[in-house]
């Protein structure tokens, strides 16, 4: 009897060792932006329809964990206790809150009110829209608190800043902190080359939304990145040639009532496009 539980046991501790020196399933690799001055962002607008957890939850599925934080999710009128609360949830999900927009200014009451949000939310860059007319104003509220303001452009959509030069034309002369947020969807649709613009103004690019359109006009709309016209092995290519260090967020305005797939898709396809292009 000893010599058959012998035998047990001699086998039971080979299954073990056998068993201990199975390989480990290997984890994932980190994402390819890992290694790059940039990161790969969300702008909140992408998720117009869908509350903060929704948000936050898709999110944490792509691994992205930078967010351009929009009022529907965070009111203007948020409380200290609310914000807190935001970040708070944010942080529990990986995600970091690092701007604030776009927001629409049209008077200087609206200014102020979007400087003194993004001090109580704790991030330094506002994603904005001021009227022509409001630029010195900003200018001197970008003074006062030492903030970057990335103005957003619109292409062929709305009357003010269709593309990146005219961004360029209206800051050029301005506090240095008064950049862009160049969207190469917009861009490309005012006709112009986001990837020259980046190149040629990319000492003002302190934001960027990613988006792909189907054409060069005004008739041109948005899909998933890949899909469409822009050239995104040389956008790639290029932030790394100037060395951009802000967000690329992928402003995705397809499918809104369902843009999980689509989100899905581009965040994909940039992200290899990155390891590609190596």
């Amino acid at each position: 009897m000893k010599q058959i539980f012998s035998f047990l046991l001699l086998g039971l501790l080979a299954f073990s060792a056998s068993f201990a020196q199975e390989p480990q399933r290997p984890g994932p690799q980190p994402a390819p932006e890992t290694g790059e001055k940039f990161k790969v962002g969300m702008a909140g607008y992408s998720f117009v329809k869908f509350d903060l957890d929704k948000t936050l939850e898709t999110m944490q599925r792509a691994d992205v964990h930078y967010l351009c934080i929009k009022d529907f999710h965070l009111p203007l009128n948020s409380t200290d206790e609310q914000i807190a609360a935001f970040h708070e949830k944010l942080k529990s999900k990986g995600v970091t809150g690092y701007a604030v927009g776009p927001i629409y200014m049209k008077t200087e009451a609206e200014v102020d009110r979007a400087f003194e949000y993004a001090k109580r939310v704790g991030v330094k860059l506002i994603v904005c829209v001021p009227n022509y007319e409001l630029l010195p104003y900003v200018d001197k509220k970008v003074k006062e608190y030492d903030f970057r303001v990335a103005i957003h452009l619109h292409g062929p959509d709305i009357a003010i800043y269709p593309d990146a030069q005219d961004v360029w034309d209206h800051v050029k002369d301005l506090d240095p902190r008064i950049g862009m947020c160049l969207d190469v969807g917009h861009d490309t649709r005012n006709g112009k080359d986001p990837v020259a613009d980046l190149k040629k103004y990319h000492a003002r690019v302190f934001d960027m939304h990613i988006k792909d359109v189907t054409g060069t006009t005004k008739l041109g709309y948005s899909l998933e990145i890949g899909r469409g016209v822009i050239d995104f092995p040389a956008l790639v290519r290029a932030l790394r040639e100037v060395g951009y260090d802000g967000v690329c967020s992928l402003e995705h305005e397809k499918d809104m009532s369902d843009p999980f797939m689509g989100i899905a898709e581009s965040i994909g396809y940039f992200r290899g496009v990155i390891e590609a292009t190596r």
